[in-house]
């Protein structure tokens, strides 16, 4: 089992998120991207100083151990012209970003990969930065149309591009500890619930590249864990294509012995997989989570489930959030 290190603390910035609040109340280990605009300096308000939110997922997230701090970029969003925005808009140094995991191969986490290697690179003196990825992201994926046809989705970058951006590409389909050991990249994430499908109608690229096969369960997905002094292991979960239950069954496995403190990300409850909201709900009570911080994907009708069943510990993700814990 390998030995995640503890932080003395733990910060989250959102960059990118499917959504923006920043007039729900918070708790108190939570900012809102106005509240850190005005601790910033800003002392006039109007949209040029605002973030963008877009369909897709990015967030920092900065450890500190004793004087050791370090930072993962988590996913980059859909978009550069968001991802830049948002950067800029929030005062984030991409200097400080010492490595890059991409959770899984759809392109609203990876649409500004290039565009984020790149900033960094311009503020770390032009080392490479370390990228975390699993080997089958690269597959060319599309989604079943009603008709039979196939809707395509962008690629991820491949292992060129991203090299030629500055990345060095770091494969792989076990679990590993990065950034001194304060990071936890999970590998390949069991399916052990009946209820949790994947996404439904998703297709990939057979090996010969001619056609299409059936790929609902996205095994290249993986998340990202801290472990917080006096609280416990956080979860970040992109997308939770595994399903979010699955996802934190195999955390509390992978952590035997630790308290999950909580879960933050997109647990992908909406659309046609809306009618797992009562089953997840129910299969997330055993963990006593802290905190929940549904975003992206995750959908307003789950979001008002998990309210109504967890009151709270429920903190909704949105861009230019600051979670502090």
């Amino acid at each position: 089992m390998l030995q995640l290190s503890e932080a003395d603390r733990v910060e989250v910035i959102v960059l990118v998120d499917n959504v923006t609040d920043n007039l729900s109340l918070v708790p108190a280990y939570v900012e809102t991207e106005m509240a850190r605009q005005w601790k910033r300096g800003l002392r006039v308000w109007s949209g040029r100083c605002m973030c963008c939110a877009a369909h897709g997922l990015s967030c920092a997230i900065t450890a500190w151990r004793g004087d050791t701090t370090h930072t993962l970029l988590f996913d980059t969003g859909p978009d550069v012209a968001v991802f830049e925005r948002n950067v800029d808009r929030l005062g984030f140094d991409m200097g400080r970003v010492e490595g890059i995991v991409l959770s899984h191969g759809h392109w609203d986490h990876a649409g500004a990969m290039l565009r984020a290697l790149v900033m960094i690179q311009l503020r770390n003196g032009g080392r490479a930065v370390p990228t975390y990825m699993h080997p089958g992201m690269h597959r060319s994926r599309a989604m079943k149309a009603p008709d039979g046809s196939m809707r395509p989705f962008e690629d991820v970058p491949s292992q060129d591009q991203l090299r030629q951006h500055g990345a060095a590409v770091v494969y792989a389909t076990e679990p590993q500890l990065i950034l001194g050991d304060l990071f936890f990249v999970s590998g390949e994430i069991p399916r052990v619930t009946a209820y949790e499908r994947g996404l439904q109608g998703q297709h990939c690229r057979t090996a010969d590249g001619q056609g299409w096969e059936p790929d609902p369960l996205i095994m290249d997905e993986r998340f990202v864990a801290v472990r917080v002094k006096g609280k416990g292991i956080i979860v970040f979960t992109a997308c939770s294509h595994a399903g979010v239950v699955n996802v934190m069954t195999h955390a509390r496995d992978c952590f035997a012995g630790h308290a999950l403190h909580g879960v933050m990300g997109g647990f992908h409850l909406s659309g046609v997989t809306e009618g797992a909201i009562p089953e997840t709900v129910a299969g997330l009570r055993p963990f006593n989570l802290k905190t929940i911080a549904p975003a992206h994907c995750t959908g307003w009708r789950a979001v008002g489930a998990l309210e109504a069943a967890f009151g709270e510990a429920v903190a909704p993700a949105a861009v230019g959030k600051t979670y502090r814990f």
